[in-house]
């Protein structure tokens, strides 16, 4: 008679705590908010309305046109952070990645400190570097001759947004440079030395080359600026306030979440709309990553080693 395998009973001791902790943290309130989103609130008694919420949300004059506007921004957001971030982030790590920089060390740590800083102190600095009254952004412009060029952006509301993002951009591109600059590191030096043997070098290597395969760590870094931008709040709320100045032209999901949840000045707070707020936004950052994750991670599995 064949012997029983031994219950590994050790792994579930190890996982339970884990398990609980992530549970009581992210899996309840994640199913307390959409339990929330499905219910309003009458005379102080609540009442089960199904997707009422959601549809006074997109199709309620007074709720969609706030919705669409915060989520276009958020879209805008995001396309600036991929755009801008994440491409340079490549360059940078391509640049601190190569054997003959000198100083490589003290170049990544400058670059990546913005990114330990907080929220508060990243957006009160931009708030006093680009002000026209006390600011230095004047001064700097005017120094290089370009001061006509300067505006008063965080008040202009066709530039606020673009503006928030790329301060965002600044704050995070220490991010995917030290993730691609890891990738860059993993490459095997055979493969490096096979393409020098073939006459590849210097850009060229890096195109057909490194770039193919890195090209893993770039769509995880993807996902991340996406998850990362639709749930962006800190940064808005600390430089533009609650009311994401100016009129509503720097409003994220984050934001109007925030406002309708707690409410803000003489607007009282709706946490069964706020409820259902949230449960669109995980809507939404779900879709993108199952996107990523059956439509585009597939992909690039091949180029991984």
């Amino acid at each position: 008679m064949a012997d029983k395998r031994p219950v590994r009973w050790h792994i579930g001791v190890f996982l339970a705590p884990a398990v609980a902790i992530y549970t009581a943290v992210m899996i309840f309130p994640l199913f307390a908010t959409l339990n929330l989103s499905l219910y309003t609130t009458v005379h102080q008694v609540s009442q089960f309305v199904g997707l009422g919420n959601f549809r006074k949300l997109l199709g309620d004059p007074n709720w969609s046109g706030q919705f669409w506007n915060a989520l276009g921004n958020n879209f805008w957001f995001f396309v600036v952070n991929m755009a801008v971030q994440n491409p340079i982030g490549v360059a940078l790590a391509a640049l601190l990645s190569s054997p003959r920089l000198r100083g490589a060390a003290i170049y990544r740590t400058a670059i990546f400190i913005p990114t330990i800083l907080s929220f508060v102190i990243v957006g009160f600095v931009w708030k006093l570097i680009l002000s026209p009254l006390w600011g230095i952004a004047p001064d700097m412009l005017a120094a290089v001759g370009l001061k006509s060029l300067f505006a008063p952006w965080l008040g202009d509301a066709h530039y606020a947004l673009t503006v928030m993002a790329l301060i965002s951009v600044w704050q995070f591109i220490g991010i995917p440079m030290m993730l691609i600059y890891a990738a860059l590191l993993t490459i095997p030096d055979e493969v490096i030395e096979a393409a020098e043997m073939d006459g590849i070098t210097g850009m060229r290597q890096f195109w057909k080359i490194k770039l193919p395969l890195i090209l893993p760590s770039i769509g995880i870094i993807s996902i991340l600026t996406f998850v990362g931008n639709f749930n962006a709040f800190d940064l808005i709320y600390v430089t533009q306030g609650a009311l994401a100045g100016p009129n509503f032209s720097t409003d994220l999901l984050g934001t109007f979440l925030y406002r309708t949840f707690f409410g803000f000045q003489l607007q009282l707070g709706d946490p069964n709309m706020g409820a259902t707020i949230a449960t669109a936004m995980f809507g939404i950052i779900l879709v993108g990553v199952c996107i990523y994750l059956f439509g585009i991670q597939t992909r690039l599995r091949r180029y991984q080693f």
